[in-house]
């Protein structure tokens, strides 16, 4: 099976996301606007809930923290990827890092970015034109990140959350 870790904003951050994500990302259907913490792995049931007791441990040891989107980005030229910016705070980061540690022998494909995609597998040129909207977009959201999920993938390709996790609770 495969599994990842995500935050999943509020519904006014998500609505924001989708009203991108419905023309330009062809994961609309497939999942919520998430930030993610930790990419998509393959594990067994078994290693799902060690993973789970573990995540549990570093959710109790995280406090609540805020989360900024603050413009949209890209990460052209590596992929024709359109996203919110999530500002790296300390605790968004430490978060990461803490996920990553546990998760040591998981092949990481990119440096972490925080970000809510909003446009995936663009053309060149539908990228170079929806982009080229987008970017000077003024964005301005925050909000209080209380919970992360574990999620896995239900074999229609879509993502459903296996458990949730609350921030500095037992």
């Amino acid at each position: 099976m495969k599994f990842g870790v995500v935050i999943f904003p509020s519904k006014k951050l998500q609505d924001l996301a989708n009203s991108y994500r419905k023309r330009y990302d062809s994961h609309y259907a497939l999942i919520p606007p998430h930030l993610t913490l930790k990419s998509a792995f393959e594990a067994t049931e078994e290693e799902a809930k060690d993973f789970s007791d573990k995540l549990r441990q570093i959710a109790k040891h995280t406090n609540e923290f805020s989360l900024k989107a603050t413009k949209v980005g890209s990460f052209f030229p590596v992929n024709n990827v359109i996203y919110l910016k999530v500002e790296p705070t300390e605790e968004l980061t430490a978060l990461h890092t803490n996920i990553k540690q546990e998760f040591y022998d998981q092949n990481q494909e990119y440096a972490f970015v925080p970000h809510i995609t909003i446009g995936q597998n663009l053309s060149n040129d539908e990228y170079s034109d929806v982009y080229g909207a987008l970017r000077m977009t003024k964005v301005e959201h925050e909000e209080i990140v209380d919970r992360f999920h574990l999620l896995y993938q239900l074999d229609n390709n879509s993502w459903t959350v296996y458990e949730t996790f609350r921030l500095g609770k037992e």
